[in-house]
């Protein structure tokens, strides 16, 4: 009993005493992940952590329900697909042929109206609202600085630094991806309480608007711009602009750093795949919806085109590919969330899951990106043989 005593006693010291240190190199932010990952058993962020934050609703109006196709899930899926469902724990997959939903599957106790995390697919609704800023002139374009905004980037390289590097991956901020590691900026932006306070705080540290290079600050300094520029909240100003307009059928929830903060803009919003799948049609239709011109057609154009030679995957919050001699653009999440458009056959792809596929050093794009496209048309041949 004595020992037992005084191995608590050890045990709570030690562990105050690791609180203690947390705070004093400002890693506090890690009590936060353990508590909302590592003790759910997970290693990452995971497809239903937005009940472990504070979120903001993006808001629905009048529902407009998609067509569904008169040969709606008459054909079954691949042996290939199915196995891909199961390897890599799939939990939505939706294809959308001619505006109507021709095949629909739901996994692991997930239906259309299951909300699961975007992750980084949210990266192209900001880049649609800073579209939209631009259409009505609350952004001049997209070379205006963002000094202009933050005054924090005014000198030197950071004052060459616009709003269009930022949605087209040319920032030069100081930035890494490294989404496993615990000190990763990409992590303490996740789970600290202050995201604005760190995003202010990054700097220049390469020439802006000469190179592509994937930095999740980015999207978060262009939602700060935006938020700005209207004076609204981002899920407010995207669900006047988009979810309301799109006929979105549920509201969706955007993750925020603290109670009254910011969006985590370069990633999480909560929604299923019919309303992220209104983001494709928005694309393919070149801004209209139901006749309205609700975003500007040559913004769209110049989102899904490279900006670099060098980098042909991507372009303005999109990723690109010319897969089977196709144009295609899609919007992209950690562990394989896709909205993959097809415009020249009409085509929308949609699939949401626990995990990704592999990705070579090689290929910008995942391995089960290419596969879900073979096997969407796979199944496509197989209708005409019927």
């Amino acid at each position: 009993m004595r020992f037992l005593k005084k191995f608590l006693i050890w045990f709570v010291g030690i562990f105050a005493l690791i609180i203690i240190l947390m705070y004093i190199f400002n890693v506090e932010y890690l009590i936060r992940a353990v508590r909302t990952v590592y003790f759910k058993g997970e290693t990452t962020a995971y497809l239903e952590d937005y009940k472990e934050f504070p979120n903001r609703t993006i808001h629905k109006g009048t529902g407009q329900p998609w067509a569904i196709h008169p040969d709606y899930n008459k054909v079954p899926a691949t042996e290939k697909l199915l196995s891909m469902h199961k390897e890599l724990r799939s939990v939505a997959f939706l294809i959308i042929k001619n505006d109507s939903i021709w095949h629909e599957s739901y996994f692991d106790g997930f239906d259309k109206d299951s909300k699961s995390n975007s992750f980084s697919m949210a990266k192209s609704v900001v880049s649609a609202a800073m579209g939209k800023a631009l259409m009505e002139g609350k952004i001049k374009s997209l070379d205006q600085p963002v000094s202009d905004f933050f005054p924090e980037f005014s000198q030197g390289m950071a004052a060459e630094m616009t709003v269009g590097d930022l949605s087209s991956m040319a920032s030069g901020l100081s930035w890494d991806e490294k989404y496993y590691s615990p000190f990763s900026i990409v992590t303490r932006a996740y789970f600290d309480n202050n995201l604005k306070e760190l995003i202010l705080g990054l700097k220049v540290i390469e020439e802006p608007g000469k190179k592509f290079k994937y930095l999740s600050g980015n999207t978060e300094l262009l939602a700060m711009v935006i938020e700005k520029a209207t004076g609204k909240y981002l899920s407010d100003y995207v669900s006047d602009n988009f979810w309301k307009p799109m006929g979105a059928e549920n509201d969706a929830l955007w993750q925020i750093d603290d109670p009254g903060g910011i969006e985590k803009a370069y990633c999480c919003i909560a929604s299923n795949a019919r309303d992220f799948a209104r983001f494709g049609k928005l694309y393919r239709q070149h801004g209209k919806w139901n006749g309205q011109q609700i975003l500007d057609s040559t913004f769209i154009a110049k989102s899904i085109t490279p900006r670099f030679a060098d980098a042909p995957e991507y372009g303005y919050g999109w990723w690109l590919s010319d897969y089977r001699n196709k144009t295609i653009y899609y919007m992209r999440g950690h562990l394989g969330q896709f909205v993959i458009v097809i415009p020249e056959d009409e085509l929308i792809i949609v699939r949401l899951g626990h995990l990704k596929g592999n990705q070579s050093t090689t290929r910008p794009h995942s391995d089960d990106f290419y596969e879900y496209i073979d096997e969407t048309y796979k199944m496509i041949g197989n209708a005409g043989q019927n």
